[in-house]
């Protein structure tokens, strides 16, 4: 996960509201439901600490999100009576709403919520064209559409000689106007960025656009035979995208493993201990932060100072570096903001495997 959007989180001090707002019940009463969410938020870090002015602006905010299409739910971070930042999730907060008020902003729980969202481009092809789709967790839209040539695109079923000319003609337009959609994809791809291709429609009609693909983009296509507005159609999607996250999950998994064991120099390029971790926060070498979502080291307080490389199993380390202030937070959120902040990237490895992560914390590192 690219952790740039999260910047404006650590320009100002703490401390912090975090809450995490569920919108996944859609019905009737909404707005109803969403005011005693609000109320029962804003009770919540009011119980916590939080100041008026900021427990106020996050019940307001909550109350605006009546208007909001979000399918699963938001993110919102405040502070000083303002809402600073409130991303969308990309899948509903385990247990519902939650809110927290803490020196840092709580943003592990967006890597596991909104973290891993690939976006797919499904075109439905045809003999004539094809159109295309731009799919997330939190959008569908058109992508875009190709015209290819329009006549002929039939066979005939008569076997006379005096129809091979025709036929031919058929084979050429088809051949066109699958590399027409091809190339038009392939534009569409580098255009948006997709994760992802979807080709739908006949199962020759797909595979002769699938052969004329560049070879780069081939691994990212996938077939289905259900069209448009059919249901098994989204599952499809669904698991394809599912599926695209658990081999990235899986391909993250074995560098850091691998990332394990000591090069020729003796120096390993992963750590997993937390006084590793802070270590190589503090030196500015984590490439890529890994999180085990519910591991025991995550809710572990450490001391933070003001800057994100200040941080320290004890306080008087903090001390003897320097810090001449220091507030303890807990190690997920100090370990978030040094990524943040030097743009390192993150990844909620739900299914690391036994003895793997054992903490719930690891890093890949940055070469020296």
């Amino acid at each position: 996960m690219d952790l740039a959007y999260l910047h404006p989180l650590y320009e100002h001090p703490g401390p912090w509201a975090s809450v995490y707002v569920d919108t996944s019940r859609h019905a009737e009463d909404t707005a109803h439901a969403l005011h005693l969410t609000a109320t029962a938020m804003a009770r919540e870090l009011a119980g916590q600490g939080a100041d008026d002015a900021t427990c106020r602006a996050v019940e307001s905010a909550i109350e605006d999100l009546r208007h909001s299409p979000d399918r699963y739910g938001r993110a919102l971070f405040a502070r000083a009576g303002a809402v600073v930042l409130d991303p969308a999730l990309t899948r509903t907060p385990p247990g519902g709403s939650l809110a927290h008020w803490a020196p840092l902003p709580r943003t592990t729980p967006l890597l596991d919520l909104a973290g891993e969202n690939p976006v797919c481009v499904v075109a439905y092809v045809n003999r004539r064209g094809a159109d295309f789709e731009l799919r997330s967790a939190l959008e569908r839209r058109p992508a875009g559409a190709v015209a290819g040539r329009q006549w002929p695109v039939h066979r005939t079923s008569s076997a006379d000689w005096s129809e091979r000319h025709f036929q031919l003609k058929v084979e050429n337009t088809w051949e066109h106007n699958a590399a027409e959609i091809a190339d038009a994809l392939t534009v569409c791809q580098e255009e948006t960025g997709a994760d992802l291709l979807v080709l739908v429609g006949d199962p020759r009609e797909r595979r002769e656009v699938h052969e004329r693909l560049p070879q780069r983009i081939k691994d990212l296509v996938a077939q289905t035979e259900h069209g448009t507005g059919s249901r098994l159609l989204d599952d499809d999607v669904e698991q394809v995208r599912t599926d695209h996250v658990r081999r990235r999950a899986e391909a993250e998994l074995e560098r850091f493993l691998a990332a394990r064991t000591p090069d020729d120099e003796g120096r390993a390029r992963a750590v997993e201990s937390l006084p590793e971790l802070l270590e190589a926060a503090r030196e500015h070498r984590i490439a890529e932060l890994l999180v085990r979502p519910g591991g025991p080291d995550l809710h572990r307080d450490v001391w933070i100072g003001e800057d994100a490389d200040q941080l320290a199993v004890r306080r008087t380390e903090l001390t003897i570096l320097g810090e001449q202030n220091s507030w303890a937070a807990r190690a997920d959120d100090a370990l978030m903001r040094a990524a943040v902040t030097t743009d390192a990237t993150a990844l909620a490895l739900t299914e690391p495997g036994d003895g793997v992560l054992p903490g719930g914390l690891g890093a890949l590192l940055r070469r020296q």
